[in-house]
C-alpha cells in the first residue's frame, strides 16, 4: 500500500503508523474509471501470471515513479525487491514499469 504516496508493506505496517496519513491500496489507484498507467502497462505487457505479486508490484512501482519518474532498471528492481514473483515474470514487470513511466511522461507533457 501507499502511505502518503510512499510504498510500504501492509503486512508489517501497524494501523497506528497509518494514523492521519493517506492510505492508498491497489483498488484506489484508478481515477474516473480509468486504470492507473502502471496498471494499464501491466496488462499490456502481460506482466503477471498467477497474480500473487501483482498488487504489491504495481503499488511499489506507483510509489517509485511518483518520486523518481525516470527510474532506470536497477532502481526499478530495487524498488520492487520486497515483492516476490513466483512465476518469474520479472522481465515483463520491468518492461511494464518502463512503459508506465513513458506513458506518465506523455500525460505530464
Amino acid at each position: 500500500m501507499l502511505l502518503d504516496g510512499r510504498a510500504v508493506r501492509s503486512c508489517v505496517t501497524h494501523a497506528a503508523q497509518a494514523s492521519g496519513k493517506k492510505v492508498t491500496t491497489i483498488e484506489g489507484l484508478e481515477r474516473g474509471g480509468r486504470l492507473h498507467p502502471v496498471q494499464e502497462a501491466f496488462l499490456r505487457e502481460q506482466a503477471f501470471q498467477c497474480g500473487y505479486c501483482t498488487s504489491g508490484m504495481i503499488v511499489s512501482a506507483v510509489g517509485l515513479l511518483a518520486g523518481k519518474p525516470d527510474a532506470d532498471d536497477p532502481e526499478i528492481a530495487g524498488a520492487l525487491a520486497g515483492n516476490v514473483c513466483r512465476c518469474g515474470t520479472y522481465p515483463r514487470i520491468l518492461a511494464a514499469v518502463r512503459r508506465a513511466s513513458a506513458a506518465m511522461k506523455k500525460e505530464r507533457a
